[in-house]
C-alpha cells in the first residue's frame, strides 16, 4: 500500500486566516491613526465622523471594535483546532477580514462611494456566514462563543455601519434629505427595526447580534440628542428601534429555547 499523502489543505486555510486577520488588526491600527493613517473621523473630509449625518452614530460606538477584533482574534487561534471545518465558514471569516482592511484603506484614500460597495459586500459575506451558522450547531461552549458571538456581533454592528456609511456616501454627493432629513432618517431607522426582527426571528434570538445593532442605534441616538447635527426625531426613533429589536429578540429566544451544541 502506498503510504498516504499528508493532508495540508487544514494547515493552509488556518494559516491564511491567521496571517489576513495580522493584516486587519494593522489595517484597524492604521485607521485609529495610531500608525500615521488619518483616523476615520477625519478622513474623507469628516464624512463619516459623528456630525456628518444624522444616522452617524456617536464616537464611543466604535469601541465595539474592540471586543469584534478580540473575538476574532479567539476565533484565528481556535480554528487552529478546527481541521474539518464543517460549517464552512473559515473562507467567510477571511473575506470578511479582507474587505474589513479594503474598507479602511479606501476611506483613507477619500473615496466615500467606493467604501459603500465594499461595507455592503462585507454585510452580505456577514449574512451568509449567519445563515450557515444558524442552520448548523457548534459543536461546544467555546466554537458558541468564539464563532457564534463573534460572526454575530460583527453583522450587527455591520448592519448599524452600513445605514451611516450609505447616509456619509449620499450626503458627500449632495443629498441631504432637503428640509426635512430627519424624516429620511427616522424612515431608514425603521428599516433597521425591521430588518432587527427579522434577524431575531431568523436567527431563534441570537443575543449578539440583536446587542450589537442596539448598542448601535443607542449611539445614533446619543449623538443626535448631544451632538450635531440635534434631531429629537431621529434619537426617538433610535430608541423605538433599539427597544423593538431588544423584545423581538428576547420573544425568539424564548420561544427557541438556549442555542443548542452539539457535544
Amino acid at each position: 500500500m502506498a503510504p498516504q499523502t499528508p493532508d495540508w489543505s487544514p494547515r493552509v486555510r488556518q494559516a491564511i486566516v491567521t496571517v489576513v486577520y495580522v493584516v486587519c488588526v494593522v489595517a484597524s491600527f492604521i485607521g485609529s491613526g495610531a500608525l500615521g493613517g488619518t483616523p476615520i473621523a477625519e478622513a474623507a473630509d469628516g464624512l463619516l465622523s459623528s456630525e456628518s449625518t444624522l444616522l452617524a452614530p456617536g464616537s464611543g460606538a466604535f469601541s465595539i471594535w474592540t471586543l469584534i477584533y478580540i473575538g476574532l482574534g479567539a476565533y484565528t487561534v481556535w480554528q487552529w483546532t478546527d481541521a474539518v471545518d464543517p460549517r464552512r465558514i473559515a473562507w467567510l471569516v477571511t473575506a470578511s477580514l479582507v474587505l474589513n482592511a479594503a474598507w479602511i484603506f479606501v476611506v483613507q484614500a477619500g473615496v466615500v462611494a467606493l467604501s459603500v460597495v465594499v461595507i455592503v459586500v462585507l454585510l452580505a459575506v456577514l449574512a451568509e456566514t449567519f445563515r450557515r451558522l444558524v442552520t448548523t450547531r457548534p459543536r461546544g461552549r467555546v466554537e458558541a462563543v468564539v464563532a457564534d458571538g463573534t460572526m454575530g456581533l460583527y453583522l450587527g454592528w455591520v448592519c448599524v455601519a452600513t445605514c451611516a456609511n450609505i447616509a456619509a456616501a449620499l450626503y458627500g454627493a449632495g443629498v441631504d434629505g432637503g428640509t426635512t432629513p430627519q424624516w429620511w432618517a427616522v424612515a431608514v431607522l425603521a428599516v433597521v427595526a425591521a430588518v432587527g426582527v427579522a434577524i431575531a426571528v431568523y436567527g431563534r434570538g441570537r443575543l449578539a447580534v440583536a446587542a450589537a445593532i442596539v448598542w448601535g442605534l443607542g449611539w445614533i441616538a446619543q449623538a443626535r440628542l448631544e451632538g450635531i447635527p440635534a434631531s429629537t426625531a431621529t434619537a426617538l426613533a433610535a430608541v423605538a428601534a433599539a427597544v423593538v429589536i431588544a423584545f423581538a429578540t428576547a420573544a425568539a429566544r424564548l420561544r427557541s429555547g438556549p442555542m443548542p451544541v452539539r457535544s
